[in-house]
């Protein structure tokens, strides 16, 4: 591969995105899962042809970050070795799955998740970008407060359903049913002039009405809360600081690990482990302040950023209350959290711009704060003085 195309605001693998350090190079593991060699894998190409720092995104994907116009074929022939890669770049964009990371071996999750991708890839439709598919099918919906359009969940009485995202109810379903009521749900939103809008949540709420065969009365299961680092049964949760880990880090829990889960929540967890592992990076307590504080890449890692979020971010996490959330944005995208969050940060030429229980495209409680001056002053996060 000689060229590399470099379009749109959502990278893949083969399609990736030019940003202050290089080109960012996402992949999308298959069912959200790395196996150990894929992991260890991903770790050496981050090293060799990147700069070493691999994002978790929200999406539960990884992001190869730093990588030279130069290196990047060889990225992408590494990629190709390990089975990391889709056919073209739009089957690759289309397949833009959640799959819950809580499943164990003979679960319906992870055979659901390789129906479903498989499905998207041969699609005869497009959508648009950022439209994605959860798997959500555990007794509760741990991927409720995750993006995504078209969700497969489980009813109260442990029943599959597949809901339309801002939808209350949704379809009961067969398991043989599951996916191609899935993608119907994507045909009616493109037929249906969704596209224009970009998500389903929008298009229902702009007034788009589901068809009889496809609205159901099933009330989803239960949501959950988002978990936090520990043991559970399916192996090690562990986090990374601002959703970014090191290439050794990554290569270490590959080498104890006997697969990592990608999660939404910028967490893996390690299948199979029995203690918590320690790494570089690494955030193994619930009550970590770095949990409180979403930052995205920030300058001068990213070249659309106003200003270095991760380090005021790092500054500002141990003020943030325990049930509270700090978002920092570098730029008015929000491309770390498109939702609201209790306090966030927008920066832009003019300082920083501080909204309240709201997200990057809600107006501003305060214009032009300094870096320098909330740090000195982080009670004007809350509403002090």
């Amino acid at each position: 591969m000689s060229a590399v195309a470099v379009k749109g605001w959502c990278p893949g693998a083969l399609r990736p995105m030019r940003s202050g350090d290089g080109l960012v190079v996402r992949i999308r593991p298959r069912g959200g899962r790395l196996d150990a060699s894929q992991a260890a894998g991903v770790a050496e190409l981050s090293e060799s042809y990147g700069s070493g720092l691999i994002d978790l995104t929200s999406r539960a994907n990884l992001q190869i970050r730093g990588v030279s116009e130069q290196g990047y074929p060889s990225l992408i022939d590494g990629l190709a070795r390990l089975d990391l890669l889709d056919p073209d770049s739009d089957s690759e964009a289309r397949r833009n799955v959640l799959v819950t990371p809580f499943w164990s071996t003979g679960d319906e999750s992870p055979s659901l998740a390789a129906e479903l991708e498989k499905a998207l890839s041969g699609a005869a439709f497009e959508l648009p970008t950022k439209f994605g598919f959860a798997v959500d099918d555990g007794d509760q919906r741990v991927l409720a407060g995750a993006s995504a359009d078209v969700r497969i969940e489980r009813d109260g009485g442990g029943g599959l359903l597949v809901r339309a995202d801002g939808a209350t109810h949704g379809r009961a379903v067969t398991r043989s049913e599951a996916v191609p009521i899935a993608l119907a749900l994507s045909e009616w939103f493109v037929a249906s002039g969704g596209v224009e809008r970009r998500r389903m949540k929008t298009h229902l709420a702009a007034g788009a009405c589901l068809p009889e065969a496809l609205r159901g009365r099933a009330e989803p299961a239960r949501r959950s809360a988002d978990p936090a680092p520990g043991l559970r049964r399916e192996g090690a949760m562990v986090a990374v600081a601002f959703g970014q880990v090191q290439h050794r880090t990554l290569g270490e829990l590959a080498v104890r690990a006997e697969a990592l889960r990608l999660t939404p929540w910028r967490m893996l967890l390690a299948e199979g482990m029995r203690e918590m592992p320690d790494g570089v990076g690494l955030i193994m307590r619930a009550d970590d302040p770095a949990l409180r504080v979403i930052a995205c890449s920030g300058a001068p890692r990213c070249s659309e950023a106003h200003a270095d979020t991760r380090a005021l971010a790092a500054a500002l996490a141990p003020h943030v209350p325990s049930d509270a959330r700090l978002h920092v944005s570098g730029c008015a995208k929000g491309c770390a959290h498109s939702a609201s969050a209790d306090i966030t940060l927008v920066a832009t030429r003019d300082g920083f711009d501080l909204v309240r229980h709201g997200s990057t495209r809600d107006a501003p409680v305060m214009r032009g704060l300094s870096g320098a001056g909330i740090v000195a002053n982080p009670s004007v996060l809350m509403g002090g003085h």
